[in-house]
């Protein structure tokens, strides 16, 4: 087998410089909470592949639906020739998603795509254009997610123009928002979206219940509440973005859950499929129906084998209580991060919920964010063996993300290799 070094050069000379990873190592095998690299070596994984391997690597269950699956068919597109796998699917979407009314679904390949997806579903269903996103979002890569993005370096650099009609207001972001408790933030976002758009011209309100790449930003108590139903009030279609806090990453199922909050839309992607590229957008039956036959599709959207391996996903979720296992997570790993805190003043705050955690660093005695010793500490921490993420709009945010799956003694051993990390600042 090739080493990482030989991997590296024939990667320079085929792969686009614009695709870049984290790590120098290249992966052989993965499973639990580790990664084996080509060279040997063992990484304990925080990253989950962006919480995507929430059930783990090669879940036993999904390997098994993936490979009776392809032994039957690999593709025949849905819209041509449809098949049992996809309907099962939009099934438990319908039963898992918050909100006790009659939904529809519709499956696609990426979380971008989930997301224009439920863009173009909101202004077909009310007749209005505007969309209105956060500060910190993170939405997706394609021409319209780039303009529901809030980040410009590296995702929107260069590559305008954007997709029109979209419109960014405050975050509650409480460690920066100078205390704002959730009512007030969301009465301030409101305030702007009424001053500046118009409610009457809101087609849909987006948001992530807890942001990710902006920096696992949690909004303040009541903040989520009071957009719904200003969103309801307004007749615009409130989506909530769960493609990294959806399927048990928070200790739900759905972050929304955790307000009582019931979307009229809501966008899934990365946990849902062990690992395979399979997104929904899941939400009102009226809303979904709206579209026109033919409105919605593409070719590989919910293709068999991505859908076999989420419903072997969710059923391996169900059976080990992988919501359970985030908040247990996030017991052991909370505790170590507070005292972590307590001994290094460049640790600004922790924050998060269940499997889904952060260190946001700062220089000490203000909230001027750190990149420079973010990215300082994510460096010792690979060079341990430790893969880990860093995210936030400044830069200056770790972010844990471990399969649900982890045993206690590699989430132990996880954080004490981002303890020494920390000390070798």
């Amino acid at each position: 087998m090739a080493s990482s070094d030989d991997l590296h050069r024939r990667r320079s000379s085929a792969v686009a410089r614009g695709v870049s990873s984290m790590i120098p190592a290249y992966v052989s095998s993965a499973g639990g909470g580790t990664m084996t690299d080509v060279d040997g070596r063992e990484w304990i994984d925080f990253a989950a592949g962006i919480a995507v391997t929430n059930v783990g690597n090669s879940a036993p269950k999904v390997v098994a639906a993936i490979k009776e699956q392809a032994e039957r068919f690999t593709h025949t597109c849905f819209m041509i020739a449809p098949y049992e796998q996809y309907v099962a699917v939009c099934e438990e979407l319908a039963a898992l998603t918050p909100g006790d009314f009659e939904k529809r679904s519709a499956l696609f390949n990426s979380g971008a795509e989930a997301v224009e997806n439920a863009v173009k579903i909101a202004r077909h269903a009310t007749g209005r254009q505007a969309i209105v996103v956060f500060d910190h979002a993170y939405h997706g890569r394609t021409n319209l997610t780039m303009a529901l993005t809030a980040k410009v370096m590296p995702y929107k650099q260069g590559f305008g123009p954007f997709a029109p009609e979209i419109y960014r207001v405050p975050m509650s972001y409480p460690f920066r928002d100078g205390g704002r408790d959730g009512a007030q933030a969301a009465a301030y976002a409101t305030g702007q979206i009424e001053k500046h758009v118009g409610a009457s011209n809101v087609a849909a309100v987006l948001i992530e219940p807890v942001q990710g790449e902006g920096g696992f930003v949690v909004p303040a108590a009541g903040f989520l509440p009071a957009l719904a139903a200003w969103s309801k009030q307004a007749g615009a279609v409130f989506i909530a973005d769960e493609i990294q806090t959806g399927f048990c990453r928070t200790g739900s199922w759905f972050a929304s859950e955790d307000e009582g909050i019931e979307p009229d839309l809501i966008t899934t992607a990365k946990g849902i499929a062990g690992g395979l590229p399979l997104a929904a957008v899941t939400g009102r039956a009226e809303l979904m129906d709206a579209v026109h036959p033919g409105g919605l599709g593409g070719t590989y959207g919910g293709n068999p084998i991505a859908c076999a391996a989420a419903l072997a996903s969710i059923e391996t979720m169900r059976e080990l209580d992988l919501a359970s296992a985030a908040r247990h997570i996030e017991s052991v790993a909370r505790p170590r991060l507070e005292a972590l805190a307590a001994k290094h003043p460049i640790i600004g705050e922790i924050r998060g919920r269940g499997a889904m955690l952060a260190v946001e660093l700062v220089v000490p005695g203000s909230i001027e964010p750190d990149a420079a010793a973010t990215a300082a500490v994510a460096k010792a921490a690979h060079e341990s063996g430790l893969l880990l993420l860093t995210c936030g709009t400044y830069g200056n945010v770790i972010r844990l993300l471990p399969p649900l799956i982890i045993s206690d003694d590699e989430l132990d051993r996880g954080l004490t290799l981002l303890e020494q990390a920390f000390a070798t600042l």
